[in-house]
């Protein structure tokens, strides 16, 4: 229990007392947000500002020699940008604990658990992840092994050969050697039964796939089987051949085949709810590049949908392909989404708010600094280098001399009247990401990379001091 001062004298609160690290800039900013956090979160919260202007700019050595702990302090919360060894801040805090917090300050009440829903246990899934090699025959054994390497670097289980008609494939032994050879496991895509022996033989553990086609082959193969109806857009001969192999202890998974949107897509989802409903206890895959690989949007968002519907109905594998420029991160966009389904489902929670590297192309929840403090950064900034802020369909530049602001980059960029060309280079950049930003919706900050949930790539700052 710590001591804190009131008007009438000294009296005991048993609140830990937080000591948040900042600098100048984000002073107002932080003091503001404190004021309605700390009651929520049950703690007295006091503000330390470094003599800097830009919180994420201080390291922890500096940090160090200029930061004054108060006496009864319990945690010091350091900006999420100061990065590196804090061992001389903890010498510095005199027992109290130390500890990085988000690197935007706005996302303290997530950093406190006052927002989102539990993450804990997040992680899990049950779903496996087949990506197929389209047109394997046509590829090197190098081309395939670097494939199989990439989708397999992105969450895949298995690596499925895609065979082509007019077979047999002369070469898928040594491919599916070379796979195993490599630690992947390995499916067949083919009905030719020639390419499928020599693809066991060589390892392959799944074949896909099986009707009354070539059902009478499966028993000599030993491995497991995807069966399929007879017919596309039916249940065909499926109980048929699920019977048929079943009797002799063939190992099997069902997949009734998803159909594009246009060609049966409804109806294809019911076929999966039938098969579920007249056993439930089969184990069923779903080819769901089918849909991501013929519909003319990215593949996340789709990707998420089918798998969630997998997760509910007890599909417990997916096929994908990656092959169409926006498919290409299907394999990855997956492994997230089984993830995300499998927490949403198990948990019976809404799949929001947790998997962010999901919300690609607008971010999760842009927030705005509002124009009072803009204008009340703009009052403190005391040098001439400058900060650009984008919000409210405006891009804005301050230092101390200007706060100008306009929705044309062009027209703010003659007004702040840069001639340095190496400056204004760095100033184009920078803008190109706020106008982008502004236009999708996005969080801008200035000196780090837009945000494309798991395909973002981190940017170094490239900042130009005047």
């Amino acid at each position: 229990m710590k001591t804190s001062k009131t008007d009438s004298g000294e009296t005991m609160d048993p609140r830990p007392r937080v000591l948040f690290v900042t600098g100048r800039l984000a002073e107002f900013s932080l003091r503001e947000l404190l004021e309605g956090l700390a009651p929520r979160v049950g703690i007295i919260a006091e503000v330390a500002v470094l003599p800097i202007s830009v919180a994420a700019l201080m390291p922890p050595k500096w940090v160090a020699r200029h930061l004054e702990v108060p006496e009864g302090i319990d945690r010091i919360i350091l900006p999420g940008h100061c990065r590196g060894d804090l061992s001389q801040v903890i010498e510095k805090a005199g027992g109290a604990a130390v500890e990085l917090g988000p690197e935007d300050l706005r996302d303290l009440p997530r950093f406190f658990k006052l927002e989102g829903p539990s993450r804990d246990g997040y992680g899990a899934y049950d779903i496996e992840i087949l990506a197929e090699i389209n047109h394997a025959p046509q590829l090197s054994i190098a081309s395939i092994l670097e494939q199989a390497a990439r989708f397999a670097s992105e969450g895949a289980n298995r690596i499925d050969l895609g065979c082509d008609p007019g077979g047999p494939w002369l070469g898928v032994g040594d491919a599916v050697r070379a796979l195993r050879d490599a630690g992947h496991r390995v499916s067949i895509d083919s009905f030719d039964p020639m390419e499928v022996a020599e693809a066991v033989n060589a390892g392959a553990d799944l074949v896909l796939s099986v009707n009354a086609t070539n059902r009478e082959r499966a028993p000599d193969w030993g491995v497991e089987v995807v069966v399929v109806p007879d017919q596309v857009d039916t249940l065909d001969g499926l109980d048929e051949s699920v019977a048929y192999l079943r009797d002799r202890g063939v190992p099997l998974r069902v997949d009734p085949i998803l159909s594009p949107i246009g060609f049966g897509f409804a109806a294809s989802l019911g076929r999966y709810l039938e098969v579920r409903r007249r056993d439930s206890e089969v184990a069923m895959m779903m080819g769901i590049g089918n849909l991501t690989e013929l519909t003319d949007v990215d593949s996340a968002g789709t990707n998420v949908l089918l798998v969630g519907f997998c997760q509910e109905v007890g599909i417990r594998s997916v096929l994908t392909t990656a092959v169409i420029n926006w498919a290409r991160s299907s394999v990855r966009e997956i492994d997230l989404a089984r993830r995300l389904v499998y927490h949403s489902v198990t948990r019976r929670t809404l799949p929001k708010h947790l998997e962010p590297d999901l919300v690609l192309l607008r971010d999760p929840r842009p927030r705005r600094l509002g124009p009072e403090v803009l204008r009340e950064l703009a009052r403190r900034i005391k040098d001439p280098n400058w900060r650009l802020f984008a919000e409210d369909g405006r891009i804005h530049a301050m230092n101390n001399a200007l706060h100008a602001q306009d929705a044309d980059s062009f027209a703010l960029f003659e007004l702040m009247g840069v001639t340095d060309p190496a400056h204004a280079f760095y100033l184009g950049h920078e803008m190109a990401k706020a106008k982008i930003a502004l236009t999708l919706n996005k969080e801008y900050r200035q000196d780090q990379a837009l945000s494309w949930g798991f395909l973002t790539e981190p940017e170094k700052g490239h900042r130009r001091e005047q």
